[in-house]
């Protein structure tokens, strides 16, 4: 059965200012890129009741989770979004806790930070908090945004370590479950900025029957019916199907050792694109009309 639920997965920001400029307050348009890009203002048109949703902020990825809830309270605050709140679950009793679990109960919207993807599924796998969370994806209008950490978490296979440098030598990234909102990908983030790709192919050619979802910086898709994608933001998408490899010496070269594929198909997608998830079919758009740029504005 097709998620009632819809899951909006971002790339992260390209620059430091997003969540650490000093004059915030000054030129707050400028210091968060999301503003710029209608991502934030994305994720509250497509909640079940826009800006008067009941959000809430997951920051148990980040190291600095007060400060990076601040911020996002203050982002929505500018997008006149006011019923937020942060939840720091730092232990998995606290996931386990009736007072979290009511309150991921009552929103609309949850949305996981940056930081690192391991302590996501670590604190929160097979909790209580979890196993809610796949239940209204499933049963509810309910919306699942994550950035950077947040996103790479949410396939229920997750790429969790790897230099950008050594990627396609054999055993140099590190892979175990996510969060499970979404079956048949892998995801990764800060994609194009951090040259990521060769983490994706290694990914992919492992195990062909995943689709490698690379999300560039001020980027993100958005899935519906857990299928139906579209990217949205300023930068790209790279999809990576192993589906049609040739051939590959990964089972036959030994570990450090550089792996060599054939004929890896890639689809780039922009803003607007769409891509079918089950038929493996990509439609480009070639008219961004009036409608669809309003998601690029911020209203004052």
């Amino acid at each position: 059965m097709a998620p009632k639920g819809k899951l909006i997965i971002i790339g992260g920001a390209v620059d430091t200012g997003s969540f650490t400029e000093k004059n915030y307050d000054k030129d707050v348009a400028n210091n968060l890129n999301f503003f710029e890009k209608g991502i934030l203002k994305r994720i509250i048109v497509e909640s079940l009741h826009k800006e008067a949703s009941r959000i809430e902020i997951i920051t148990t990825a980040s190291q600095i989770p007060v400060a990076v809830g601040e911020e996002y309270i203050k982002a929505f605050a500018y997008l006149h979004t006011e019923n937020v709140g942060v939840l720091n679950i730092t232990t998995r009793e606290e996931a386990n806790d009736p007072v979290f679990i009511d309150r991921l109960r009552a929103a609309d919207v949850v949305m996981f930070s940056g930081g690192d993807q391991l302590r996501l599924t670590s604190i929160l796998g097979g909790t209580g908090f979890h196993e809610l969370l796949l239940t209204k994806y499933q049963e509810e209008e309910f919306v699942i945004a994550g950035t950077s950490a947040g996103a790479a978490a949410c396939s229920n296979t997750m790429i969790y370590q790897g230099s950008s440098s050594e990627a396609l030598l054999k055993g140099e990234i590190k892979i175990t479950g996510g969060l499970g909102l979404i079956n048949g990908v892998i995801i990764d983030t800060h994609f194009v900025h951090r040259g990521r790709i060769g983490r994706l192919f290694q990914a992919v050619v492992s195990n062909p029957i995943m689709l490698g979802v690379g999300l560039g910086e001020d980027t993100g898709l958005l899935i519906k019916e857990g299928n139906d994608m579209e990217a949205i933001g300023s930068g790209l998408v790279i999809l990576v199907d192993g589906r049609h490899i040739k051939d590959t010496n990964i089972t036959d070269v030994p570990l450090g050792a550089p792996i060599s594929i054939e004929h890896m198909v890639v689809h780039v997608m922009a803003m607007y694109d769409k891509f079918d998830l089950k038929a493996h079919r990509m439609l480009i758009s070639h008219n961004h009309t009036p409608d669809k740029d309003r998601y690029a504005k911020i209203d004052r």
